[in-house]
């Protein structure tokens, strides 16, 4: 079990610290919906530095991440992000991720934590062209601060105009005293908000800076808990659950990071055209629940009749909407909004309806 460099740090404010993806992780603190909800209605701190950074650079950085990735990344400039995926051969998804471009040679890979040696091989093996690649998931650490009021907290501690720095897009410079931070206006819970990258050995300097910063605005950390219920809120995918290597990004609603442009001959184009032309038997489909009861992972989705439909792939009682909500693949055209499905919890048969993401509407 790694840990990340802060874990003492989390030790000392409460969290409670849980095994996940191979890290020693803090999964909450004060409780998972008093954390979720300030991060929704002010402000809120996540160590993410379980996340993976792979760089990869030279005059033939372009073609590696361009082969390996099924967005178009001619379309980034230097300081722009996309969101994108690795197709894995077979018509499934080896990962989902961000690319940053650094510069017209250098490219950062960040990768799902759980995935990182899988993601390393896979990319390694697709090197043919002889690209420089650098692993450079040990030595970095990530926060996130997310949240309405995380301008109030950051902009205290840099020169940067965060203003200025759009969603997905980055700069690198000083921020709480720390020089070189990737400035990333990026996160997983669809609110305002930054993700930043440093070295772990800078991690905890930046980290007492926002801490102190945020005092005035009563910032709060939070958990993976948090993180989980409110990136689903969002419809945002969590690899493992919503997709993995035996989903096409087609059935998971990504086509829209799924690019067949003149160009772009990554890794499954044509099977993945094909699946955009020919259509998929299933979709991720995203439900209210309209009874009482929360849908969990694994439960079965099925129709009036009993007939089954599909599973759900994730699932909770939203702190928000105080109602259950999921995700899960569902045979089509069982998938549109509007249609009326059934989870069946234990011998119940909870009756849900299929709604169109988010779930909130920011």
């Amino acid at each position: 079990m790694k840990n990340i460099a802060l874990t003492s740090k989390h030790e000392e404010l409460g969290a409670k610290m849980v095994p996940f993806a191979g890290y020693n992780m803090p999964l909450q603190y004060t409780g998972l919906t008093d954390e979720h909800l300030n991060v929704r209605d002010n402000v809120g701190m996540f160590d993410v530095s379980h996340m993976g950074e792979f760089y990869v650079k030279g005059s033939k950085a372009f073609d590696l991440v361009q082969k390996v990735t099924s967005n178009d990344v001619a379309k980034l400039t230097d300081g722009k992000i996309q969101y994108t995926c690795m197709p894995n051969g077979k018509g499934g998804i080896v990962d989902d991720l961000l690319v940053y471009r650094i510069s017209e040679a250098e490219y950062l890979m960040v990768v799902n934590a759980s995935n990182i040696e899988k993601d390393w091989n896979w990319v390694s093996e697709n090197n043919t062209m002889g690209a420089e690649m650098i692993n450079a998931s040990d030595e970095m650490s990530l926060l996130a601060v997310q949240g309405p009021n995380t301008n109030k907290v950051l902009q205290k501690i840099t020169d940067v105009d965060l203003e200025k720095v759009s969603f997905y897009t980055f700069v690198i410079d000083k921020i709480g005293g720390v020089e070189n931070v990737i400035i990333s206006a990026t996160g997983y819970t669809g609110e305002k908000g930054f993700e930043l990258y440093c070295k772990n050995e800078d991690v905890e300097k930046l980290f007492d800076a926002i801490w102190e910063a945020g005092k005035d605005v009563d910032l709060k950390m939070a958990g993976l808990g948090a993180r989980d219920t409110l990136r689903l809120e969002m419809g945002m995918a969590l690899y493992g659950n919503d997709i993995d290597e035996s989903t096409s990004p087609i059935e998971a609603k990504l086509g829209w990071i799924t690019k067949f442009v003149d160009g772009n001959d990554f890794i499954d184009r044509e099977l993945l055209a094909q699946h955009k032309e020919n259509g998929v038997d299933r979709k991720l489909t995203a439900f209210e629940m309209i009874d009482k009861g929360i849908p969990r992972q694994g439960y079965k989705i099925i129709d009036a009749e009993g007939n089954e439909l599909g599973e759900v792939t994730s699932g909770t009682m939203s702190p928000s909407l105080k109602k259950g909500i999921g995700l899960g693949y569902v045979k089509v055209p069982h998938h549109k909004r509007g249609t009326e499905i059934y989870i069946q919890v234990r011998k119940k048969q909870l009756k849900a309806e299929v709604v169109k993401l988010p779930f909130i509407k920011k």
